[in-house]
C-alpha cells in the first residue's frame, strides 16, 4: 500500500508519501497563504523522489481541519481534484486527531491551534488499552476561558494555539498542575501522523463519499458568500485545476510509457 497524505490545516504546509513499511518521501515548510502555489509543486517533486507513479497509489489522505479556512480548502480541492482524475480512494483525517496519533502518554492529549478570531481550536484525547486514540472531548472553538473550563484533569497540551495564549493562563494551569506541555515538535501538524490515522481508514475502508466538507467548525465567510451568490465555491474552482493539470500529466506519462 502506497499513500499520498496532504496536510495544509495551518501556515505549516506538510506532504508525505508512504507505504506500509515507512516513509518514502517527505517535506514541510512555512507556506503562509501560499499553499495554492506551493502544493502541487511539492507533490510533484516528493512522487518523483519517491519513484512513485500517481497510478501505484493506493489512496489519498487529507487533513480536514479545524485550522485554517484557507489552507484547508487547498488541501481540500486538490485531494478531491487527484480523486476526479486518479479514481483513487480519498480519505479525510481531523487535523486535531492527527496530532493526537503522534503522542504516546496515559494522559489525556490536547492539541490546540489558533482560530483567526483570536480564539483556540481544541480537542481532548485519549490512548486506549488497544493503542487506538479515543475523544474524550470533541474538536471545540472558543475562548482561552472556554478552553480552561474544559480541562477537568492534568491534560498533556501543545500546538500553535497552546503557544499563542497569554501567558497568565500558561503559568495559572502549569501552577496548578492541571496541565503539561508537549515538546516543541509536537507542535506543527504532519503529513506523516495524517498519513498514520488515514492508512488505518483506509484499510477498514472509511472512504470520503461524493459530497465532502471540510472541517470548520465555524464556518467561513467566503463559503457564506458563495453560497448566497450562487457561485462556485473555491473547493470547486481548485478541484477542477487540479483534476485538469493531473490528468495531463497522467496522458504525458502514458505516453512515454508506449514510446
Amino acid at each position: 500500500m502506497k499513500i499520498l497524505a496532504i496536510e495544509t490545516a495551518t501556515t505549516w504546509q506538510s506532504v508525505a508519501i508512504l507505504d506500509e513499511n515507512g516513509v518514502l518521501a517527505q517535506h514541510g515548510e512555512e507556506a503562509g497563504g501560499a499553499h495554492s502555489a506551493v502544493l502541487l509543486p511539492t507533490i510533484d517533486r516528493l512522487l518523483t523522489q519517491s519513484r512513485v507513479q500517481l497510478h501505484e497509489l493506493s489512496g489519498l489522505i487529507c487533513s480536514a481541519g479545524p485550522g485554517s479556512f484557507t489552507g484547508i480548502r487547498v488541501g481540500l480541492a486538490t485531494g478531491l481534484g487527484l480523486r476526479a482524475a486518479t479514481g483513487l480512494p480519498l480519505v479525510l483525517v481531523p487535523t486535531l486527531e492527527a496530532m493526537a496519533w503522534n503522542v504516546d502518554s496515559t494522559m489525556p492529549v490536547c492539541p490546540l491551534l489558533p482560530s483567526r478570531r483570536g480564539e483556540v481550536y481544541w480537542a481532548i484525547f485519549r490512548r486506549g488499552v488497544d493503542g487506538c486514540i479515543e475523544r474524550v472531548l470533541g474538536e471545540q472553538v472558543g475562548t482561552e476561558q472556554a478552553f480552561v473550563q474544559s480541562l477537568h484533569e492534568p491534560t498533556l497540551v501543545y500546538g500553535a494555539g497552546w503557544a499563542a495564549m497569554a501567558p497568565e493562563i500558561h503559568d495559572r494551569l502549569i501552577t496548578a498542575g492541571m496541565v503539561r506541555v508537549g515538546s516543541d515538535q509536537l507542535f506543527s501538524p504532519s503529513a506523516v501522523s495524517v498519513a498514520r490515522v488515514g492508512m488505518s481508514r483506509l484499510q477498514r475502508g472509511e472512504v470520503a463519499g461524493e459530497v465532502v466538507a471540510p472541517l470548520y467548525v465555524q464556518r467561513a465567510e467566503a463559503d457564506i458568500q458563495y453560497e448566497q451568490s450562487g457561485g462556485l465555491s473555491s473547493v470547486a474552482r481548485r478541484q477542477i485545476r487540479v483534476e485538469r493539470k493531473t490528468a495531463e500529466r497522467l496522458a504525458r506519462g502514458r505516453k512515454r510509457s508506449r514510446a
